[in-house]
C-alpha cells in the first residue's frame, strides 16, 4: 500500500471500512451483464478484470496465454488499489472470475484495501451453458483472449468451480432470467 494510502486510511479510520460485492463465477457465466445492471440500479462503481485489461489487449499484439495471465494478474491488483485508495464508507461491485487466482491472495488485496465487509453473488451456470455463450462471443473478444480452444477446459471448469465464500453469497441460477432487483434486495438487507 503507498504511503499516501496509509496515511489517508490512518484519517479516516473513524469512518466505515469499504464495502465489496464481489460478482464470481466462471468465464462466461454472466458476471458482466449482472454487475453493470447491479451498478446501475445501486450507483456503486463497478470495476470488471476484463474493463482494465482490454485496453492493454488493444494496443498489445501477440499476446499468448501466459501473457494474458500476467495482464489478469496485473488487472486484479489494479482493482484492489483502486478500491484502497477509495474513501472509506465506498462500496464496490467487482467484477472477475476470482478462481484464477488464490484465495489467500484476495483475502490479502481485501485487507489492504480496508474492505470490511464482503458478499458474494454467484453466477452458476451449466458446463453446457457456458460453453455456448463462450462460443457465442468469441468474434467480439480481443485478440489476447482464450480462443475456442478454451470451451472444453471451460465446460471442466464449470463442473467444479465454486463460490469463495468470504462472506454471504447469494447464488444467482444463469439458467433462468436474473432478477437483479431481487439481488441488489438481498445485498442492501446482507449490508445493514
Amino acid at each position: 500500500m503507498s504511503e499516501n494510502r496509509v496515511a489517508f486510511n490512518a484519517d479516516t479510520r473513524s469512518q466505515p471500512g469499504k464495502r465489496v460485492i464481489l460478482v464470481n463465477g466462471i468465464p462466461a457465466s454472466g458476471k458482466s451483464t449482472l454487475a453493470v445492471e447491479l451498478s446501475a440500479c445501486t450507483g456503486w462503481l463497478q470495476l470488471s478484470l476484463d474493463g482494465i485489461k482490454n485496453p492493454f489487449l488493444q494496443r498489445i499484439e501477440g499476446v499468448d496465454r501466459a501473457f494474458n495471465r500476467v495482464l489478469g494478474q496485473a488487472s486484479y491488483q489494479v482493482i484492489w488499489s483502486i478500491v484502497g485508495d477509495a474513501p472509506q464508507g465506498t462500496t464496490f461491485i467487482v467484477d472477475a472470475w476470482f478462481g484464477f487466482q488464490p484465495k489467500a491472495l484476495l483475502i490479502d488485496y481485501l485487507q489492504q484495501a480496508g474492505v470490511s465487509q464482503v458478499v458474494e453473488v454467484w453466477c452458476q451456470i451449466s458446463a453446457e451453458r457456458a460453453a455456448a455463450r463462450y462460443q457465442a462471443r468469441l468474434g467480439e473478444r480481443l485478440p489476447g483472449h482464450l480462443g475456442a480452444e478454451y470451451i472444453p477446459e471451460l465446460k471442466i471448469l464449470a463442473d467444479k468451480a465454486q463460490p469463495l465464500e468470504l462472506g454471504q453469497v447469494y447464488y444467482c441460477d444463469q439458467e433462468k432470467p436474473v432478477d437483479i432487483n431481487a439481488i441488489n434486495s438481498w445485498i442492501a438487507n446482507v449490508l445493514k
